[in-house]
């Protein structure tokens, strides 16, 4: 059962278009799975992905990790590669209320410095590589 097609506006006509199916997004934004060792570099990143502001993680040499979203670990167990997806594209869809802030969205987006806006934080590419890194952790 298809819930939603994410339309494309003027703005994020650079967009991949994306269906959400229930809770998640099935197929990857690029057509193919990501490389999970550039997922973790993203991850761990503290200039690209930025993750580890909220999330904790199996990084023992990453220090001052977050402790205001759910832990890393264990993440492929938790939650299927779709899940993954949507939760990283754009988490709104599944909490209005969430600080997350949408990965793969230009549109609504209210506190964007200059520089950044009609652009997503993250591409396409690195979505992907980042849901197969997290697609892999197993507690």
């Amino acid at each position: 059962m298809i819930t939603a097609l994410a339309p494309l506006t003027a703005t994020e006509s650079s967009l991949r278009p994306y269906i959400i199916v229930r809770d998640g997004i099935p197929a990857p934004l690029t057509g193919v799975r990501g490389q999970a060792e550039r997922g973790r570099a993203i991850v761990t990143s503290r200039q690209v992905g930025l993750c580890l502001l909220c999330h904790s993680g199996p990084f023992p040499e990453e220090k001052l990790q977050g402790t205001l979203a759910p832990d890393l670990a264990g993440a492929g167990t938790r939650w299927s590669e779709a899940q993954l997806r949507l939760r990283i594209v754009d988490s709104t869809r599944l909490n209005p209320e969430t600080i997350m802030p949408a990965y793969y969205r230009v549109e609504g987006l209210t506190r964007v410095a200059d520089a950044f806006r009609a652009k997503p934080i993250l591409t396409a590419e690195q979505i992907e590589d980042v849901v197969a890194y997290l697609s892999n952790l197993r507690e």
